[in-house]
């Protein structure tokens, strides 16, 4: 069944909604229940989140490091669409300013997994540590 712009685009937007307005509720709409996240690095939040609570679990830890996000563009692939971010965030002396692509794969109208991509897994590393949050 394909997917159209319209649907990729409210995907999007309900996970992107919900991440900012911490929606977790909004954010499982979008989700199948078996879905996965991947994030490159080291970090507390690399690897891979799967299912949709852990998913939400990963928003909810962002949030938590008071990163803020900014939609830059919405791309549409055939079966998925993806996100063009700039995610800010600070704390004492670390500054985050990362670029952020998350492609979203879409599985009978909903997310089945998602992958980030970084421009500074480096910088990711070194913010997102344990005992901050």
């Amino acid at each position: 069944m394909k997917t159209t712009e319209e649907i990729k685009e409210q995907l999007a937007n309900k996970f992107l909604t919900g991440l900012k307005n911490r929606d977790w509720e909004l954010m499982r709409s979008a989700l199948t229940n078996d879905v996965t996240w991947t994030l490159p690095g080291t970090s507390l939040l690399s690897g891979p989140a799967v299912g949709a609570d852990a998913v939400i679990k990963r928003a909810g830890q962002l949030r938590d490091f008071g990163v803020m996000v900014q939609l830059n563009h919405i791309l549409y692939g055939l079966d998925s669409v993806a996100l063009s971010l700039h995610n800010t965030a600070s704390r004492s002396d670390l500054i985050l300013d990362e670029q952020v692509a998350i492609v979203c794969d879409i599985t009978d109208g909903k997310i089945s997994r998602i992958t980030t991509h970084l421009s500074d897994v480096e910088g990711i590393n070194a913010f997102f540590i344990e005992g901050v949050i």
